[in-house]
């Protein structure tokens, strides 16, 4: 995405209608992050300006500008060569219903049309993403909370938690890679450096992990990859208990069967997203290890 001010005429070939009066769209910056933590917060979203930056540091975006302020923000994450994700889309209230919010999409989807991009959407935007070609593949679960000691949870025979080894990296960069269905090595990797990991562990091989990290307003669990579901709460419950009295989202597969135990251990589910692919299919969740998203912007 070039970092000069795209043009009406430019969105116009790509949207059909030109630019609101005083509207123009270019690439977002780091400059800008503050004015985006800021919009987002009229939207109740609980991003820190740090949260913000470690989006942006894996990912482009685009901001809509009215008059020199911005007024909307749209971000794509390349995975590899073939996958992507999108989010961070939203519009100021008092823009929304002209078409801005269309404007965005367009943009940050340009040069994405050769890869399966996903996205998580809000009941408000799911009908642009529908006729963008987006396909509704399941249904994500905000749940949140004051964390309390988790119920304890049986291994297998031959599996135990542990921490984080000096070895571990590189096979849970391909864990991850398989449960998300697209290669996030960069991002993995700087969780791994900054956030705090428990290793699933069978005989010496690492076969599932969590992560977790300061998000928000306090701490956010994700990703969480596991062989089944037993093990995802035992990689779960590990946080629930270690941050007992402290505040703790995650966000899951509606379908995964975690729902219904994080309810019992104390954390509600707050809100529902709808999962959408395009240029899919796209292999990713429970069925191949995938129980909760890194955030729902980058899944």
């Amino acid at each position: 995405m070039p970092d000069h001010v795209l043009t009406s005429q430019s969105a116009l070939a790509a949207v059909g209608r030109p630019l609101p009066d005083g509207v123009s769209i270019r690439r977002l910056n780091a400059d800008d992050l503050e004015s985006a933590q800021a919009l987002s917060r009229e939207f109740g979203w609980p991003h820190r300006l740090e949260d913000w930056q470690f989006s942006l540091a894996h990912g482009q975006g685009v901001a809509a500008l009215r008059d020199g302020e911005l007024i909307g923000t749209a971000v794509h994450w390349p995975w590899g060569k073939q996958h992507a994700s999108v989010g961070h889309v939203m519009v100021s209230p008092r823009m929304q219903g002209q078409r801005v919010g269309q404007h965005l999409m367009h943009a940050v989807m340009a040069g994405l049309e050769d890869r399966t991009v996903l996205l998580h959407a809000t009941a408000e935007g799911r009908g642009l993403y529908e006729r963008m070609g987006f396909e509704i593949v399941g249904e994500v679960r905000q749940h949140q909370g004051m964390a309390a000691p988790a119920q304890l949870v049986a291994l297998a025979p031959g599996e135990r938690l542990r921490p984080l080894g000096r070895n571990d990296a590189k096979a849970l960069v391909a864990l991850d890679a398989r449960a998300a269905g697209m290669p996030r090595q960069a991002m993995l990797q700087q969780l791994l450096a900054e956030g705090q990991v428990v290793v699933l562990a069978r005989g010496g091989e690492a076969v599932g992990f969590s992560i977790v990290r300061r998000f928000g307003r306090g701490h956010a669990i994700g990703p969480v990859v596991a062989p089944d579901l037993t093990s995802a709460q035992a990689l779960v419950g590990h946080w629930c208990s270690h941050f007992a009295g402290k505040f703790l989202r995650i966000d899951v597969d509606a379908a995964s069967g975690l729902p219904e135990w994080l309810e019992a251990q104390g954390l509600p589910r707050v809100d529902t997203v709808t999962t959408m692919v395009r240029g899919g299919p796209l292999e990713r969740g429970p069925a191949v290890g995938g129980w909760a998203l890194v955030n729902q912007a980058m899944g």
